[in-house]
């Protein structure tokens, strides 16, 4: 079971993820969690920065999706001017809203990757539905309640990995 919280793949940040790496790989499409994984949890709207590299992977063929367990008006505020389509209110780490993004993005999940912050939602999420996971470091150190609850479990599992030797990176 703890397996389901192991990632595939485990980079700084969104930029580290190109195009090129991505299609080495066969990807097609990108699922990705919204807040502190692409912007800070309390910023409204994407960076100059990430609206580069949204730019970048859609001039390569590669689809996103952003699927988010934040609420419609949070998500859509963000996606809406990038052109990039959405789900909010996820419910994740439960596979529905993984599947509805790859039927919606009409890829199979060997094509696809999905990219989170946190075990708990993402990786989880992810890995449970026969995804290739990739977690990124948090872009904000502080988070909104139920996420700093999540965290600390987060710390916990990584804790036990380490000491398993099945982490080949650091914190």
């Amino acid at each position: 079971m703890l397996k389901h919280f192991l990632p595939d793949q485990h980079v700084k940040n969104i930029f580290e993820i190109t195009p090129e790496s991505l299609k080495r790989k066969n990807i097609k499409g990108i699922i990705t969690d919204l807040d502190n994984t692409l912007v800070e949890w309390d910023r409204p709207s994407a960076t100059p920065e990430l609206m580069q590299w949204f730019e970048e992977i859609k001039k390569h063929g590669i689809l996103v999706t952003i699927v988010s367990n934040n609420n419609e008006n949070r998500v859509k505020f963000f996606a809406d001017p990038l052109g990039i389509p959405y789900i909010y209110q996820a419910r994740k780490p439960m596979g529905r809203a993984f599947r509805r993004a790859l039927r919606e993005m009409d890829l199979k999940k060997e094509e696809t990757v999905v990219i989170g912050d946190q075990l708990l939602t993402d990786v989880l999420g992810g890995n449970r539905s026969g995804f290739h996971t990739i977690l990124v470091v948090p872009v904000a150190q502080t988070d909104g309640f139920f996420t700093r609850i999540n965290r600390t479990v987060e710390r916990r599992i990584l804790n036990w990995f380490r000491k398993k030797g099945q982490l080949n990176w650091e914190d």
